[in-house]
């Protein structure tokens, strides 16, 4: 029996709620003092996958700057501003930060430039997506217990992490797939994780792009979200030393967001009124979203920074260089899976005894996958040596 204090107490009846959880893939004693989401959320942040993200890339490659973003800093900014929203509209803190920790725990190294190059390699093997890999690091991946591989985590969690998903593959996960063929939502807090990570990066690579030089604040004065609140900066303090004036105003532009996602998500959930979370997986759209100006400025922003930022030629040569370390890695294992580790050896010769060539390609992406930046280099140099 818990001894620690309810962790619904206090939650709307649309929240997750503990006691009606869907439970864990392998059975568990309860916690003693804490509650099954806050124990997901410890889980995540113990993993081995969680502590690589601090050498992977979020826009910038891991040596190209140390104040750069990284994949664990963006995930640990996208869990504060989740866990914000999820408080404002009493629903479940620590399941909404457990998801957020855990989106990117299955990203390759170098961001989307390397899940595209991996995805390019598994073509014919299934494909790679860094929102299932991140449901496969928590199911199977994780080694860390006695009973059961991965982290066994609730249903509600993995649910949050499994953003997106093709019908082909939700029909082989079962349950948790269900949602993706019957074309359901999924839980206000999963849907909470979702926006926070789009408001993480739409306004942190901001910050990043002009640090980098990329991105000149003349450009940036052209996109409404930021021209609005760089006025009021300039307005009200003149012209700020260094980089205060930037994080003046990226500070306004999160707050903008963040409390017009919590209006804007309160009105939709009022004008619904969903008796639980069984019925806000029934409803037509998602409860949780931007007013309809805040969503217009939130895509302008969004396409400011795919054209002039992640777009860059400078970002496009860099990306080329990571793309040929990960070809160059997926061919070499995929042409002996002995010049992996030997765990990672025995486990592709076991896919492979299973599942033949897709499973040897699936366990060489799950090697790859796990890689920082820096040891995806190193084991490119090491192969390329001999």
């Amino acid at each position: 029996m818990r001894r620690g204090r309810d962790p619904d107490a206090g939650l709307a009846p649309w929240a997750a709620l503990e006691r009606k959880s869907r439970g864990r893939r392998h059975a568990e004693p309860p916690a003693d003092w804490r509650g099954e989401f806050q124990r997901d959320r410890d889980r995540i942040i113990h993993s081995n996958a969680f502590r690589r993200l601090v050498y992977k890339t979020q826009v910038f490659i891991n040596h190209e700057g140390d104040l750069y973003r990284t994949r664990l800093t963006h995930s640990i900014e996208v869990a504060q501003i989740g866990r914000s929203v999820a408080a404002a509209l009493a629903l479940s803190e620590p399941l909404t930060e457990a998801i957020c920790l855990a989106h990117d725990l299955g990203h390759t190294p170098f961001g989307h430039a390397g899940q595209d190059v991996l995805n390019d390699c598994m073509r014919e093997y299934g494909g790679f997506e860094h929102n299932l890999q991140s449901l496969r690091v928590v199911d199977e991946l994780e080694e860390r217990y006695a009973e059961f591989s991965g982290l066994n985590l609730c249903f509600e969690t993995r649910e949050g992490i499994l953003k997106h998903c093709s019908l082909a593959n939700a029909r082989r996960l079962g349950d948790l797939g269900q949602r993706f063929i019957e074309r359901r939502q999924p839980g206000l807090e999963a849907q909470i994780a979702d926006l926070a990570d789009a408001i993480a990066y739409n306004n942190h690579d901001v910050d990043d792009g002009l640090r980098s030089g990329l991105v000149s604040l003349d450009e940036l004065r052209g996109v409404a979200l930021f021209a609005r609140h760089h006025d009021e900066v300039l307005a009200r303090y003149g012209e700020l030393p260094g980089r205060r004036g930037v994080h003046e105003t990226v500070r306004r532009m999160i707050h903008d967001v963040v409390s017009d996602l919590i209006e804007e998500s309160g009105r939709r959930i009022a004008a619904a009124t969903p008796a639980d979370i069984e019925a806000v997986r029934t409803q037509p759209g998602p409860l949780i979203g931007f007013s309809p100006e805040r969503e217009r400025e939130h895509r302008e922003m969004k396409k400011f920074l795919r054209t002039r930022l992640y777009h860059h030629e400078k970002m496009q040569a860099s990306r080329l260089g990571a793309g040929r370390v990960l070809e160059g890695l997926f061919a070499a294992f995929m042409a002996d899976v002995g010049r992996m580790p030997p765990g990672h050896r025995d486990a592709a010769l076991a896919l492979e005894a299973a599942g033949g060539a897709a499973g040897r390609a699936r366990a060489v992406a799950d090697y790859i996958a796990g890689m920082t930046d820096r040891f995806a280099f190193q084991e490119h140099a090491r192969l390329a040596g001999g």
